[in-house]
C-alpha cells in the first residue's frame, strides 16, 4: 500500500500544481485530466483485509455507507406526492 500512497501523492501534487502532464513514479510521462477522481473502497471487517495506512488515509475523505431503510424512503416519497396515508 505504500507504493499506492506514493502514486496517489504524485497525482494529487500534479493536480494541485495544475499541470497538463507529469512524470509518474515509474518515470513515464502521463497526461493529466484535471477532472480525475480517485476512490478507495475498503471493507476491513473481513478476514485477511487490512486497514489503510495513515499516510494513505490522510489523502482521502472518509464516507460511511449503510443499507437504506426503504420503508422510510417510500413513506417520504408518498408524502411528497400528496398522499395523506402512506402506511
Amino acid at each position: 500500500l505504500s507504493v499506492c500512497a506514493q502514486q496517489i501523492h504524485c497525482i494529487l501534487s500534479a493536480i494541485r500544481e495544475q499541470r497538463k502532464s507529469f512524470t509518474f513514479t515509474d518515470g513515464s510521462l502521463v497526461t493529466l485530466d484535471q477532472r480525475a477522481g480517485m476512490f478507495i473502497t475498503m471493507n476491513p471487517g473481513y478476514a485477511g483485509r487490512q486497514e489503510l495506512p495513515e499516510n494513505l488515509k490522510a489523502l482521502f475523505r472518509g464516507v460511511t455507507m449503510m443499507v437504506p431503510n426503504r420503508e422510510i424512503i417510500m413513506k417520504v416519497k408518498l408524502a411528497a406526492c400528496g398522499y395523506q396515508q402512506n402506511e
